[in-house]
């Protein structure tokens, strides 16, 4: 081979060494461009498997945040209805200290309002309601007295070991034991208290500042029943919101109709002016309210914080629904007195008390 040759060949071998390199970085840096390119779309998917962990774990957590909710919404109560019911007997002792406890600091020696609980035959709700008022938070001063309707069970022992004052009222009707308790009240408020329903903790004190207002006789708010086998929280809230619109209605005309004894307070200054009706099983309260207008405004409390909570003494024990279209039936019987006042009503017969 010549020497030109030579440095042909020689020449080539360069060129494809050359070419060679270049495609070897070239690809190289493919390589790298594509190893990038994978770890940006494997960092987007870490990114999107992150986004979706924590909806996931959203998800999971949210069951948690509404059973929490309804804890909450449900707990102002749910601790008195764990004696709620039950004889004297199964009450913890810790529960009737504390109960005892409660009522001392409340008791005032000035009080602007009377607390007075009515009892007939209510072993196994008296404590629950004490226990319920116990824990009130209220800025004004008040008192926290009972009224035995000559009860056949432990009810006055109930009452004995509360620490209140309580007095005993023989002649037997809600009529004879409201007598006796505004008797022996001593705030220019008086509350009327069921021992079969639980009041909410705020309660008093609202009611007490709607009261306060100037041309008010009395005041009246709304009350919802405990659920149970007959009763699902469904239906009970579909029927207490078609009775409250009811009550809503009728008060424009007659407020002393809406009104209902269990969520009722008003002036005592007033109410000792007005005898109460002893004469009558039903209707103590409201015919108390008809007496109490001409001295200021019916006003209805539709804060829920005022809403008290009872068992089936005014609601029948069959179901919801036959519950509430038997009421349908009877309201609707005397429909058109929401559309006028009315300042006096003839006693039904079967609504006055027998006389011996």
């Amino acid at each position: 081979m010549s020497e030109k040759q030579e440095k042909n060949v020689s020449g080539q071998e360069k060129d494809c060494q050359t070419a060679g390199i270049s495609i070897y970085f070239t690809t190289f840096a493919e390589n790298i461009s594509q190893h990038s390119t994978l770890n940006t779309q494997l960092s987007t998917l870490n990114t999107q498997l992150s986004t979706l962990n924590s909806q996931h774990s959203t998800l999971n957590t949210q069951p948690s945040t509404l059973n929490t909710q309804h804890s909450t919404y449900m707990a102002w109560y749910d601790k008195y209805l764990s004696i709620y019911g039950k004889p004297f007997d199964e009450v913890p002792q810790s529960v009737i200290d504390e109960t005892r406890s409660g009522l001392a600091r409340l008791q005032s020696t000035e009080p602007i309002a009377s607390i007075v609980v009515i009892a007939y035959n209510e072993e196994t709700h008296l404590q629950a309601c004490l226990w319920a008022i116990s824990e009130i938070r209220c800025k004004y001063p008040v008192e926290i007295i009972g009224v035995d309707n000559d009860s056949r069970d432990r009810t006055a022992e109930i009452f004995r070991q509360s620490g209140i004052p309580f007095y005993t009222e023989y002649q037997h009707s809600c009529g004879y034991a409201r007598r006796c308790g505004l008797q022996h009240s001593r705030g220019k408020y008086y509350f009327d208290v069921d021992s079969d329903t639980i009041y909410p903790p705020l309660y008093y004190e609202l009611m007490l500042e709607q009261l306060m207002r100037p041309g008010t006789s009395c005041v009246s708010a709304t009350w919802s029943y405990f659920p149970d086998a007959n009763h699902t929280r469904l239906g009970l809230r579909m029927y207490e919101m078609v009775r409250d619109l009811f009550l809503w209605v009728q008060h424009f005309k007659r407020p002393e109709l809406s009104v209902r004894g269990l969520v009722f307070a008003y002036n005592a200054d007033y109410g000792r002016k007005e005898p109460y009706r002893v004469d009558i099983i039903r209707g103590e309260d409201g015919s108390m309210a008809l007496a109490l207008k001409k001295y200021g405004k019916i006003r209805f409390v539709r804060d829920r914080r005022c809403r008290a909570v009872t068992g089936y003494g005014t609601l029948s024990e069959s179901s919801i629904w036959q519950s509430l279209w038997k009421s349908i039936k009877t309201q609707g019987r005397g429909l058109t007195r929401i559309f006028y006042k009315k300042d006096h009503y003839e006693d039904s017969p079967d609504n006055l008390v027998k006389k011996h």
